[in-house]
Order: C-alpha cells, then structure tokens, then sequence
C-alpha cells in the first residue's frame, strides 16, 4: 500500500508518501507546497502540486490531518477549504480520502495521543529511517500516511477477525 500523507495549510501544505510491503514502511518522498497570491490562487496551486504529486508517485491512498481546532474561525474556514481541494483532487484520481485527528495521528506514530511535534518528528524519522533533516509540515504529513497504514492494517487484520467469528472459522 502507498498512501500520500497531507498536512493541510494555506501557506505551507506538508506532504509524504509513505509505502508498506510486508509490513514494512519505506519513505518515498516527502516536502512542502507554498503557494503565493491570494486565497483562491493559493487553493488552485494547492490543487496542482496535489495532482502532480498523485501523478507522480501513484498512491493508492490519500490520508489528511483534520484540524481539531484552529486559532480563529477564518483560520478553520481556510483550512477547510484546504481539505476540500485534498478531497477533490483524490476524487478525481479515483483515490479513497480520509481524514484523521492530530491526537489519532499522534497516538498511531508516537504512542502517546499528546506528543509534541518534535518527538512526532523523530518517531517518524526512526520510523522510516531518515537520516537527514525534516521540516515539521512534511513530517506531520509521513506521520498521517503512517497513521492510514497502520489504520488500514487493523482494520483488514479485525475485519477478517470478525469475518471468521461470524461464518464460524
């Protein structure tokens, strides 16, 4: 599974792309996109980069952090805007979308729902094995790809949990 990672933001929107196979987890890119101009050019440069990015690594997912709260409402109402273009540039790849809370994000990477930043970042980093330096948007977004993976994992190991409970396996 692939999943592309996004850290929404107006300014700088985080991304990563994020691969397992055989319950391995190997980088395959990660980096900003910050867009200038007004709000709606920013959006549509969002768009572009989001669509070039899914043209170029072929995730098989896309997988955003969803604000829990954001400093004042023109804050939130930009940011979910940022989210509907993530949503619309999935959708029209035919990729599924989804959504997941700081504190989900943060206990899937972390272990500990309240982790900083920093200790997010370098779980990831230890996570991937990244030697190098990390901007803090581009480790938030390998963090939500990791989260959906380890997600998804859980989901299909309890699905087929219960799908052998159910028809008596």
């Amino acid at each position: 599974m692939r999943v592309l990672g996004i850290d929404p933001g107006t300014q700088v929107m985080g991304y990563g792309v994020v691969e397992e196979e055989q319950r391995r987890l190997a980088h395959v890119v990660d980096g900003t996109i910050a867009p200038s101009g007004e709000l709606a050019q920013r959006l549509t440069d969002l768009y572009d980069g989001l669509q070039e990015l899914i043209r170029t690594y072929a995730p098989d997912a896309v997988a955003m952090e969803s604000p829990f709260y954001a400093k004042n409402m023109t804050t939130t109402l930009k940011l979910g805007q940022v989210q509907g273009v993530v949503v619309i540039a999935a959708t029209h790849a035919a990729l599924g979308s989804c959504a997941y809370t700081p504190m989900e994000v943060k206990s899937a990477v972390a272990g500990y729902g309240k982790a900083t930043k920093a200790q997010v970042r370098e779980m990831v980093k230890r996570l991937l094995g990244i030697d190098g330096p990390l901007s803090l948007d581009a480790s938030d977004a390998l963090a939500v790809a990791i989260c959906h993976i380890h997600t998804a994992s859980l989901k299909a190991t309890y699905g087929q949990h219960l799908s052998a409970q159910t028809t008596g396996r």
